[in-house]
Order: structure tokens, then C-alpha cells, then sequence
């Protein structure tokens, strides 16, 4: 199947609870992607933890300037012709619309990876629920910390019911007919 996709880059602006599929599902559209000769760079929230915002923990202070930080690259790397998947909970409608109008509308697409927290926390590919609820992991989203799911996104991934190539099949069909 052809796709046609206009090289116009964008921010796709994965957002959603730990263990929901964004990182999984970013790897794989990059590398769908790649094949058209597509820039693409990731920014995973787990990596960006280990560097620039190593510095910052999980209130909500610190994850505001934790999505701050990532937008401003974001920007860049957008501005500069790269599509850009950002991987990042992003829990609040506020931390979303700031990011957003850092990087711009017409360069911003909200992609929600929707996964009830039963099947998020069932996942726990990296044992962050479990150490959640030892207490050894404070203000975790969606157990001690406020998510609150995007009101409109422009793409909405039910990864409990998708597949991963599902998934990526819908954030391509939006690219290709909303160019």
C-alpha cells in the first residue's frame, strides 16, 4: 500500500499513563516512516530523565518544566524539518496546552495512547506500578498523581484493543489526510 505523506514536519505528541504503548508505538512509526526518507527523531521521556531533565523529580512543578524543556526541542528539531515523536505522560490538559503553543498548532498533533490503568499497571514492562505501590516511587501518575485524559485530541489509540501496526496504521492514515 502507498502512502503519500507531505514532508511537512510535525510534532506527534504521544501522550498517555506508563506502560500505555507510546514508546512502542513511536519506535515503530519511526521506522515506517524512515522508509519514505522521513527525518525523524524520538524524545522518550525515560531518556530525557537520564539527561537534560535528570535534574527533576515527579511533582508537578517539576514535570511542567519536564514537558517545557521537551517542547522547546521539539520546536527545534520541527523547525529544522525533522518529525519529532515525543513520548511523554504529559498529565495534564494544562502541561499539553503549554506545550503546544511552545511548539505551535499547526505543528502539534496530540496523539492520545489511551490503556485503561488496569491494563497499564497489569503491562509494568518496567516495574514502576509495583514499586508505586511499595511507596518507593512518589506522585505516580494515575495512583497518587492527577492524569487527566486530553479532551480533544487529534488522534485517539486504544492500545488495549490496537495492536501496535494497528496504531500505527491510524497516526499514518491522520498524516496522510490531514496534510
Amino acid at each position: 500500500m502507498a502512502i503519500e505523506l507531505k514532508i511537512d514536519s510535525k510534532v506527534l505528541w504521544l501522550t498517555g499513563l506508563s506502560g500505555a504503548g507510546k514508546t512502542t508505538i513511536a519506535n515503530k512509526l519511526k521506522e515506517k516512516l524512515s522508509a519514505f526518507d522521513i527525518a525523524i527523531e524520538i524524545l522518550d521521556g525515560d531518556i530525557l530523565r537520564m539527561g537534560i531533565n535528570k535534574d527533576l523529580g515527579f511533582s508537578m512543578k517539576d514535570r511542567y518544566e519536564n514537558v517545557r524543556r521537551t517542547a522547546e526541542i521539539a520546536k527545534i528539531l520541527v523547525n529544522n524539518g525533522i518529525y519529532t515523536l515525543v513520548c511523554l505522560i504529559s498529565p495534564t490538559e494544562e502541561i499539553r496546552k503549554m506545550a503546544r503553543n511552545i511548539i505551535g498548532e499547526e505543528k502539534f498533533i496530540e496523539v492520545f495512547i489511551n490503556a485503561p490503568f488496569e491494563i497499564c499497571k497489569a503491562r509494568d514492562v518496567k516495574g514502576m506500578y509495583k514499586r508505586a505501590e511499595r511507596g518507593e516511587c512518589k506522585d505516580f501518575t494515575g495512583l497518587d498523581s492527577p492524569f487527566e485524559k486530553p479532551a480533544n485530541p487529534d488522534i485517539t489509540i486504544d492500545t488495549s484493543t490496537d495492536t501496535v501496526l494497528q496504531s500505527v496504521s491510524k497516526v499514518l492514515d491522520f498524516l496522510k489526510f490531514n496534510k
